[in-house]
């Protein structure tokens, strides 16, 4: 019994395996004579996995070091109550560990985290270099979702627990981005396990009562909220990036002492939100004011006055009005001609969303979105406040708010409020919007230990809370209509009878206004009766609270980007603020939206971005194909992306007005529009496009994939071939991926095998063709998680784990690369080479043993003979070339290594094989 204990804390350091050799696979780490299961908890930030851990533990965080002594009475304590935390191999993002009751079962939870995003789509090979292709050919261009070099330690981190795990739950945040986190999550999971078994947790807030309701009731992921997230990533990464690159490479050319060192970026998002800006400027720039008449009548007794105000308001005609007050001056007796006394109520705030928390911080709080949104999310980690992403302002009926409003009974500054609020029944208002995923964003704990603008928004939100949970305040208003030679005038006057909500609700005012005591009838003489002039007022510039109402009500972005859509325009100097409180374009700004407005494009206008928005939610409820969303939108901002082009000195003269500087003449490099190559194959490494190229001094042509240098596979023809193009025809053998090509060879070169002019296959189905050109069928193996294809027309779509029917080649190798596609380079086909295994360099691969813990410990492969960073970085299971030779296969084609493929897809890939992979 002692000796479990200690193993129980020693797994927890990795030492189990040294303290006890029997025990060395922790997947199968048993206490007792029980096996406990490991799950695999994955949480968006490393500060929600604490806490989560925490919650789920019901105890505190212990760190262990190999000094510490303990006593068995001791271990029992701490393994029953606390978790401990060891390090992952990211020192940002720890590991958290405690035991726990998952289905019914004794479990032993693993709980650590990402940092956001773990993959991000990029281009690829050429397509990264501004200077590298024209910026039409972005929106066909391939690109990939890799996890970038900052992040690898997370990602080596998921791999090596996943390896030990049996079930994956996902702990990110529950909206479309915490979505498709949780989605890159699995897709690397899986990547080293396929047989995971995944979940979902579901949550609003970080509390144990949450916590473990989402626990209790693990759900799916969604794939249809991921999918909507990896459209708006493409469309933005190439609708941004061809943009950019066409407005920051023409204008610095055409404007380079202003513009040289700028990057004059696009978003799809980011031109409407600044035309919002631009508009609202010019009505004001261009409002013309306007002179207008109207008539005042005063009554005073003692020391109050009341004004009553005219009924027809205000004239525009000053004769007009000077006949209608010479009509009140001929007899001024003032006749009461009706007073009304009703109620009147101040409605309290609706239940708090996102876009309510933005426009009330940047007016009440003086705090930006930007701001408010970070100190939001800092006290939803801390446990403090509800999910604060959320566009639901309907509290559900399950919420048990008066157990919200008893927690804040004690406080001092609102304490008794709350008291008063459980007196008559928490009450808030119905809202009329619902996201169907989180509550409206409320106080789930209390506190008073927080400071400056954390505390300030910590209190705003409690405060809010209460007040929407209160009641109306109440008034009385009094109406009083007087007749003065058959002119109307009215004056009311309000009377506060109980204030209610603004007890504790300091954000909104309402006053109460005096007036005199009148009677139905009764005649009275004004103090005063006036014409006064005025003028009309132009329209006030854009506060940020204006801006986030008029993005919210076009569908500019979501309730998640608004706050990070204004900071980009900011930064990019297209607009700035006026007295710290209202925005104003730039020069750039103005020259932008002006220069695009002459070529008669709404890119300043919302319409196109609001259709997208539109779309991604149907997406989200499965009611559009993700792919036809992406093919549309792209479509669209292509053809205008092409005008725009042949219009581009429009941009300029519009620049040109506000920069002040003589343009510049372009150049030719921005008006060629070079098409990306006709793809004629998939690549067996990556999946991306293989295109037809020409090596540099002309001598010969080869088949390279899209991704080089990322991906190096590559086809190289005999020098023989002068001529070679992709046929529209594709092979019915090999399958729709695969063109046939047209060759032309050097006269007589071929004869009598083929003519001159041939169309044929390279797929793998015409071996005697292959022959012929001294070629090998060769296939690559399907890229891992770190690199992983995601083009528009057919594998955005596709998740890692359902590969049309067949799925990844497991490995748990470390050592073996991921990031580079392996390939299997063979040898010279002579007989001495028949029965052994080469390696990418052309030499025999040496046969090693897995050593490391894990499903694949003792089971032999093939690698590099070299020493580790010389050579390639070829890889294969040794049972796999086994298998080839009893089937009577040869064991040097790496299509042994790759698992089969469904019928239309068993064309097998030819690559020429080359020495270090460099073309």
């Amino acid at each position: 019994m002692i000796f479990s204990r200690i193993s129980f804390v020693l797994r927890y350091y990795g030492l189990t395996r040294n303290f006890h050799k029997g025990s060395s696979k922790l997947h199968d780490q048993t206490i007792g004579e029980k096996l406990i299961m490991k799950v695999l908890n994955v949480a968006e930030k490393n500060d929600a996995a604490k806490s989560l851990a925490g919650l789920l533990s019901g105890g505190n965080l212990r760190r262990f070091s190999l000094n510490m002594h303990f006593s068995p009475s001791c271990l029992s304590s701490i393994t029953r109550q606390h978790f401990f935390q060891r390090e992952g191999l990211s020192k940002w993002n720890k590991i958290y560990e405690f035991d726990y009751t998952l289905m019914g079962e004794r479990c032993q939870m693993i709980m650590t985290s990402v940092s956001g995003h773990l993959l991000g789509l990029e281009f690829v090979g050429n397509f990264r270099n501004w200077q590298g292709c024209n910026p039409l050919a972005l929106f066909d261009a391939p690109v990939m979702k890799q996890c970038s070099q900052d992040y690898e330690p997370i990602k080596r981190t998921l791999e090596k627990e996943a390896r030990q795990c049996g079930v994956l739950i996902i702990w990110t945040d529950c909206d479309r981005e915490g979505e498709n986190i949780g989605f890159e999550v699995i897709q690397v999971c899986t990547a080293v396990k396929h047989n995971l078994k995944i979940y979902r947790a579901k949550f609003s807030e970080i509390t144990a009562q949450s916590a473990r309701r989402a626990v209790q009731n693990l759900a799916q992921p969604d794939r249809r909220i991921s999918d909507a997230v990896d459209v708006r990533q493409e469309l933005d990464l190439r609708i941004g990036a061809a943009f950019t690159r066409f407005q920051t490479l023409r204008l610095q050319r055409v404007f380079p002492e202003n513009l040289s060192n700028l990057v004059i970026s696009y978003g799809s998002c980011q031109f409407p939100t600044m035309g919002f800006v631009v508009e609202r400027y010019k009505a004001v720039q261009n409002f013309i004011p306007e002179p207008f008449w109207k008539i005042k009548v005063t009554h005073t007794i003692s020391d109050l006055s009341v004004e009553f105000s005219w009924k027809r308001v205000r004239l525009f005609d000053q004769t007009a009005c000077q006949v209608l007050y010479d009509i009140c001056m001929e007899r001024t007796l003032a006749t009461v001609e009706k007073v009304q006394s009703k109620p009147k109520s101040k409605w309290r705030p609706l239940p708090l969303d996102t876009v309510e928390l933005e426009k009330l911080a940047s007016r009440k709080l003086k705090l930006s979105a930007k701001v408010t949104m970070q100190i939001a999310e800092k006290l939803y980690t801390k446990g403090l406040i509800s999910y604060p992403r959320t566009e639901t302002n309907i509290f559900p009926k399950e919420l048990n708010l008066r157990s919200l409003v008893e927690m804040h009974t004690a406080d001092h500054n609102w304490g008794e409020f709350a008291n008063r609020v459980l007196e008559s029944g928490p009450n808030p208002r119905v809202g009329k919007k619902s996201d169907q995923a989180h509550p409206p964003i409320h106080p789930t704990k209390y506190t008073c230990n927080l400071e400056g603008d954390e505390w300030r928004v910590y209190e705003f939100v409690v405060r809010h809370f209460l007040a929407c949970c209160s009641k109306d305040a109440e008034g009385l208003e009094t109406v009083v209509d007087i007749d003065i030679n058959e002119e109307k005038f009215v004056a009311s006057g309000l009377m506060i009878i109980a204030r209610n909500y603004l007890d504790v609700y300091p954000y909104d005012k309402w006053s109460g206004k005096e007036i005199h005591v009148y009677q139905q009838g009764q005649t009275f003489e004004p103090t005063n009766i006036e014409m006064t002039e005025g003028t009309t007022s132009a329209p006030n510039l854009l506060t940020e609270a204006d801006l986030i109402a008029l993005m919210e009500k076009h569908g500019i972005g979501t309730d998640a980007t608004h706050a990070d859509h204004i900071e980009k325009i900011k930064s990019r100097l297209y607009v700035g603020l006026e007295n710290d409180n209202y925005f104003v374009p730039g020069q750039l700004g103005m020259g932008l939206v002006e220069g695009y407005d002459s070529m008669g494009f709404p890119m300043s206008k919302p319409n196109l971005r609001a259709e997208l928005e539109a779309d991604l939610k149907r997406v989200c409820e499965g009611t559009r194909n993700p792919a036809e969303v992406l093919r549309e939108q792209l479509a669209k901002y292509k053809d205008v992306f092409r005008i725009a082009i042949e219009q581009a000195a429009k941009l300029d003269t519009a620049l040109g007005q506000y920069l002040e500087e003589q343009a510049q003449p372009p150049g030719d490099s921005l008006v060629t529009l070079e098409e990306t190559p006709e793809p004629a194959m998939k690549c067996p490494s990556c999946g991306l496009d293989m295109v037809l190229k020409t090596k540099r001094d002309g001598t010969s042509k080869y088949l390279s994939c899209m991704a080089y240098p990322q991906c190096r596979s590559a086809l190289w023809f005999p020098r023989n071939v002068e001529g070679l193009t992709v046929s529209e025809q594709s092979c019915p053998q090999c399958g729709p991926d695969v063109k046939k090509l047209n060759f032309k060879f050097r006269r007589g070169s071929m004869i009598p095998y083929c003519e001159d002019n041939y169309t044929g296959c390279v797929g793998g189905c015409d071996l005697q063709f292959l022959e012929m050109l001294d070629m090998r069928p060769l296939m690559g193996r399907p890229s891992e998680s770190s690199l992983v294809a995601t083009v528009a027309s057919n594998q955005i779509w596709r998740s890692s784990t359902d590969m049309g029917g067949w799925s990844m080649t497991d490995n748990n190798v470390s050592g073996a690369s991921s990031r580079v596609p392996r390939l299997l380079g063979g040898g010279d086909g002579s007989s001495d080479h028949e029965n052994k295994v080469v390696c990418n360099c052309n030499l025999d691969a040496i046969l090693l043993t897995v050593r490391k813990d894990g499903p694949n410990q003792g089971r032999k492969f093939y690698k590099c003979n070299k020493n580790q960073g010389q050579g390639c970085n070829f890889f294969m299971w040794a049972d796999s070339v086994e298998e080839n030779r009893q089937d009577g296969g040869r064991p040097l084609a790496a299509a042994n290594n790759v698992p089969r493929q469904p019928p239309a897809r068993q064309g097998l890939f030819l690559l020429k094989r080359y020495v270090g992979g460099v073309l």
